[in-house]
Order: structure tokens, then C-alpha cells, then sequence
């Protein structure tokens, strides 16, 4: 790893904006420990190679390759080739409920299953410059353009020979939810608008216009996650960011993110991470932001 680019997660707004695209190029970091957040990640690798630790297998991303994981499981970026460039999209989840995509997919995706495939090099990076300079024009009809030309590249993947690999995929072909659910969209927006505040499944249920036990039964259907546990993983990527950004303390943090006591909020963090959140920042912050050049 001499020379390569560590992580920083200082300062990131994709834990904090779970309802904002975002979207760069650049050198990716390797991670120090692994890291979670509430959307859909996007990798083309440009140049070089990315090798990551996902839940439960390892994944190996060639120059070339662009491929979609959900980021609320942990997943690590442990190494990269001499030089590498990628692509990278954080995609909210409501954008992502609207590809068509063919059964299962989306569940497997949900489930720790990424979708993979070689990507045309001189298409892809002029479509990943494009996207960025539309979302970056403040022109709101640029910007609707951008996500809905990133979304017909990411339903072409399914259509051309592509691997999915990973995730719990004979759960996820049974009983998914047709994507572009209006209702479902509405469900994920209200939830963002309020998860560092209580959550009541009535609430959110009249946001989206439904009743709530059949609210929670949609929410559950397609994603594979109760509304609590969705709530708890957006809480837990607030505080997340939070733990390196700056210094305040861990109960400080707990309040913040909506967990109403540190009890609650390291034993969220423990299942999610298997550590705690002051080992947590301590295991961030240990090593040096960028490791020596040979």
C-alpha cells in the first residue's frame, strides 16, 4: 500500500445528506476500517483497480468495470492499483427505487449482492463528467437530466452480460417490490426529512399518504428492512461522520443522530460494526491522512 491514498472520512456530507446525490472523480482512499451509508455507491474505475472487503465476500473492481452496491451493509476498500481513478455516485435510495430492474435484483442489491460489468471506457467517462457538470450547473431541468441519464445506465447493466455476486440472492428473488412504487418514493422521503427526530410509523404513514400497517408492509417488501431498522441505519451514518469530523462527545453524538441515550446508541453501533464508537473513531484517526510516497 506505500504511496497509496489513505481515506478521510472528515468533512464527507455523504452520511450526513442521505437525500442528495452525490457524485465525483478522483483517487480512491483505502479505508482504515470499514464504513457503511444509506445510499446506493457507484463505482467506474477508470484506471488501475479497487479491491474491496464486502459483508461477505471480496470484490475485485478492473479498470473499466462499473458496478452498484448498497452502502448500508459495512464494506472496506482495503486496496487499489498504482494510480487509480475512479468514478464514484452515492444514489438516494428513492432514485434507485426507480430503475427497472429485472426480479430480484433490487432485493439482491438490498441484500449485499453487487451488480457488475465491463463499461464502454470512452462512453462511461464522458457520461460521469457529464452527470457531474450537470448536477454542479444549478439548473434544476440539467440536474432531473443527469440522474435520469445515470438511471438508463444502470438498468443497461441488467440488459448486457454483467455477474452479481455477494448478498443473500435466494431471499431476495422472493416477493420484491416493482420499482417507481410512488408510495414507497414518498415513504423514503419522509423518512429523510425526520430520522434524527422521533419517527412515528403514523407520521410517516400520512406523509405517504397510506395506512400504516399496509406503509410498514410496502417499506418491508422492498428493501428487506423494517422502517426502524432503516431509521436506525441513517442514525447510525449521521453519527458515523460525526465520530471524525469533529470532537465532540460520544453522548453528544448519541443525541445528535436521534438515539435517545448512549446505552442505545452503542448497542446500534456494536451490531452494526461488532465495535464501539469510541474504538471506532479511535481506528480512524490512529493512522496518518495520507501514508509516505516511496
Amino acid at each position: 500500500m506505500s504511496g497509496k491514498r489513505t481515506w478521510d472520512l472528515t468533512g464527507s456530507p455523504i452520511s450526513t445528506t442521505p437525500g442528495l446525490l452525490h457524485a465525483s472523480r478522483c483517487e480512491p482512499g483505502i479505508m482504515p476500517a470499514p464504513h457503511w451509508h444509506a445510499q446506493i455507491e457507484i463505482n467506474y474505475v477508470e484506471r488501475g483497480a479497487l479491491q474491496y472487503q464486502m459483508a461477505d465476500h471480496a470484490l475485485s473492481l478492473p479498470a473499466g468495470e462499473i458496478a452498484l452496491f448498497w452502502g448500508g451493509l459495512p464494506h472496506r476498500l482495503t486496496d487499489t492499483g498504482a494510480d487509480t481513478i475512479y468514478h464514484v455516485i452515492h444514489l438516494p435510495l428513492p432514485h434507485f427505487f426507480r430503475l427497472r430492474l429485472p426480479p430480484g435484483v433490487q432485493r439482491g442489491l438490498m441484500t449485499g449482492a453487487v451488480l457488475a460489468a465491463a463499461g464502454a471506457p470512452a462512453e462511461e467517462e464522458a457520461l460521469f463528467g457529464r452527470i457531474r457538470a450537470y448536477l454542479a450547473s444549478g439548473n434544476s431541468r440539467r440536474a432531473a437530466h443527469a440522474i435520469d441519464e445515470l438511471l438508463l445506465r444502470l438498468e443497461r447493466i441488467a440488459l448486457e452480460p454483467h455477474r452479481l455476486c455477494g448478498g443473500r440472492l435466494g431471499a431476495a428473488a422472493r416477493g420484491a417490490e416493482p420499482g417507481g412504487h410512488p408510495a414507497l418514493l414518498r415513504l423514503f422521503e419522509a423518512v429523510a426529512a425526520v430520522f434524527r427526530d422521533e419517527v412515528r410509523a403514523a407520521d410517516i404513514a400520512e406523509a405517504a399518504g397510506l395506512h400504516p400497517k399496509y406503509a410498514m408492509s410496502l417499506f418491508k417488501r422492498a428493501t428487506g428492512m423494517s422502517l426502524a431498522d432503516y431509521v436506525t441505519l441513517l442514525r447510525l451514518s449521521f453519527a458515523q461522520s460525526r465520530l471524525v469530523a469533529d470532537e465532540a462527545s460520544v453522548l453528544e453524538i448519541a443525541l445528535d443522530a436521534g438515539f435517545g441515550s448512549v446505552s442505545a446508541f452503542n448497542k446500534a453501533f456494536r451490531r452494526q460494526t461488532g465495535t464501539t464508537p469510541t474504538a471506532y473513531r479511535k481506528s480512524l484517526v490512529a493512522g496518518p491522512r495520507e501514508l509516505a510516497a516511496p
